[in-house]
């Protein structure tokens, strides 16, 4: 045969192709078909970027997640927590239970970033009609997670164990007068049938150049309480201010008071905090010294102890002040988010899997942060690591990039493949690195 050289030089090669696909390692497959994935997840991250909705009010983007979660073929469940989706990924192979997560609403924040794709969106938040924006970037952990999904699909023959992918409504806190988010989800079984072994989420964050990741072992994030205080006085002429009680003198009174907290009676070289008075709301007209005037903000914590004498200090404060002034002070404090705790030794074995994504000169540790996440009460009952990706261009002065929540926020897409990589990454290593040894 005169050919009989090529062809079994042409056998050799294939033959050598074909052992070459067979030995590429699943935490290798996965990352090529996430990365083949970024054009869709570009899509995907702009188009919830253009159709915002606020929480318990994520209704199109929960339906488009879910859609797209019954074309993989997975178990779907939706309407968790309002308008939550969960979908499970059972692997080809034995294996534990990893769960990944999400969060899908926008907030009140009217977008002044210039984007073929920017949020004209309006809706009524807090009795007003308000501009809506993914001023977070929960468009983009949606996104994400949706290729991620897709990619482990892809690869679920070889897949050792089970995912479950968590699509959260309402983390930037429900509507007053709702409940939402995480506590719920969780109240509502979430994390049931099957339990995962651990949970891993991310945040893209402002600040940190593209490509990078932030992560902390131990305490990550503040817990967040709510702050609100109604001060009562007696309404008089502005002209005549001794015929009444002015609530308003007597809540600026309470605001400097506050700030003492922090300022003289915590020792915050053991633990940092924060309490912040951020609206103060109270009469209708200049020469009228009203009722009454209603105040909100936040206390962050990392302590438990610093945080029920911060709660007891500032209802003293702010009673005794009132009282000072003949006038009355009606102090509520409710939890929103606890500390997000980074699970110690998960964290420590995840941290590889982060490094094989950005590279260990992209991968450093966070200092603590006052912003808060109901990511936590996830971590509660499971292990879990939370982490954060950065989406400012490299080329930019970190320190002028808008920030989250900022209607000038800004998403560098070339980010989002990185989350996606390392969210997927951590996953796969974890079933990988705890599943049953082969017999």
């Amino acid at each position: 045969m005169p050919h009989l050289p090529q062809r079994l030089a042409a056998l050799a090669l294939l033959l050598t192709g074909l052992s070459c696909a067979a030995a590429e390692s699943l935490p290798a497959r996965l990352d090529a078909a996430i990365v083949g994935l970024e054009p869709q997840i570009i899509e995907w991250r702009r188009d919830f970027h253009a159709h915002p909705e606020l929480s318990n009010r994520e209704t199109r983007t929960s339906e488009r997640v879910a859609a797209h979660l019954k074309t993989l073929g997975l178990a779907v469940t939706t309407g968790i927590a309002h308008t939550g989706v969960v979908a499970l990924l059972k692997g080809g192979k034995p294996g534990p239970v990893v769960a990944l997560r999400a969060d899908m609403d926008a907030l009140p924040v009217t977008e002044e970033v210039e984007l073929p794709f920017r949020s004209n969106v309006k809706a009524e938040y807090g009795g007003q009609q308000v501009g809506v924006m993914h001023a977070c970037g929960h468009d983009a952990h949606t996104a994400i997670l949706m290729s991620v999904a897709q990619a482990l699909v892809a690869v679920k023959d070889e897949l050792p164990g089970t995912v479950k992918f968590i699509f959260q409504p309402a983390e930037e806190g429900a509507p007053a007068g709702e409940r939402g988010g995480a506590l719920l989800m969780r109240e509502e079984g979430v994390l049931d049938n099957p339990k995962p072994d651990a949970i891993f989420g991310l945040h893209v964050v402002s600040g940190t150049p593209t490509g990078e990741i932030r992560y902390r072992s131990g305490p990550f994030m503040a817990s967040n309480d709510w702050l609100s205080i109604k001060v009562n006085g007696r309404q008089t002429h502005g002209a005549w201010p001794w015929n009444g009680v002015d609530p308003v003198v007597t809540a600026a009174q309470i605001v400097t008071g506050l700030q003492n907290i922090v300022a003289r009676q915590i020792d915050i070289s053991k633990e940092p905090a924060v309490v912040t008075v951020a609206t103060v709301n109270g009469g209708i007209r200049k020469n009228i010294i009203p009722d009454a005037v209603e105040m909100t903000g936040t206390i962050r914590t990392f302590d438990e102890p610093m945080r029920r004498d911060i709660h007891a200090r500032v209802k003293q404060i702010a009673e005794a002040i009132a009282l000072a002034n003949g006038a009355s002070a009606d102090v509520t404090i409710d939890t929103a988010t606890t500390v997000t705790l980074n699970d110690p030794a998960l964290t420590e074995r995840t941290l590889p899997s982060l490094v094989r994504i950005a590279g260990k000169d992209k991968v450093r540790v966070s200092p603590r942060v006052m912003i808060a996440e109901d990511f936590s009460y996830f971590q509660e009952q499971v292990p879990g690591v939370f982490f954060f990706v950065g989406v400012t261009p490299p080329d930019e002065d970190m320190s002028k990039a808008a920030s989250n929540h900022s209607p000038r926020f800004f998403v560098d897409e070339a980010a989002l493949v990185t989350g996606a990589r390392a969210l997927g990454a951590v996953a796969v290593d974890f079933l990988s690195a705890n599943a049953p040894a082969a017999r």
